[in-house]
């Protein structure tokens, strides 16, 4: 996606031309041995902006926040909750509002791409090790564009243990 239409958390249908400093988000993953994997890098094509570096930096904040929440005996809601609270402190939201975070922070995953249980208000789960989800905040700002990092995570006994190297800066996605 590029653009403003990375502001969809699941994309657009509509045709998009590539453009210099425009956004563009990247949603991958791949099969292994019957297991799924998730991950999404947001960059720009160019030069990023002031803003687009600001709110790239907020949502890096977010996704750190939830991992460093994910504790054994947390509850789901509570990880989601993290990520919230970075996001809305910077003055978007509140709730589910755009500007802001508009859908969970992240979803189970292991044979399916998308599996119960997600990481959303509301959801008492307790983490559990073993257990397998991603980490994928989003700052949507609807008619501007969008910013979303997605690295997955696997729940230890000490804590969660991230599958992928999680995106450095704007300019180093893959670390």
């Amino acid at each position: 996606m590029f653009g403003e239409f990375t502001a969809f958390p699941h994309g657009s249908i509509t045709p998009q031309k590539l453009k210099e400093g425009d956004v563009v988000m990247i949603d991958d993953g791949c099969t292994v041995e019957g297991y799924q994997s998730d991950i999404t890098r947001t960059v720009v094509y160019g030069k990023p902006t002031a803003r687009q570096r600001q709110i790239w930096d907020l949502e890096k904040r977010a996704q750190s926040a939830a991992l460093t929440a994910a504790k054994v005996g947390a509850a789901c809601e509570s990880v989601d909750a993290a990520a919230r609270k970075v996001i809305t402190d910077f003055g978007f939201g509140p709730d589910y509002k755009v500007p802001g975070l508009p859908h969970r922070t992240g979803h189970g995953i292991g044979l399916d791409g998308h599996e119960w249980t997600n990481l959303v208000r509301g959801n008492k789960t307790k983490l559990e090790p073993g257990m397998c989800f991603s980490d994928e905040p989003m700052v949507a700002i609807y008619g501007e564009f969008g910013i979303r990092l997605e690295d997955c995570f696997y729940m230890t006994p000490d804590g969660p243990r991230t599958f992928s190297t999680p995106s450095k800066s704007i300019e180093q996605p893959f670390g």
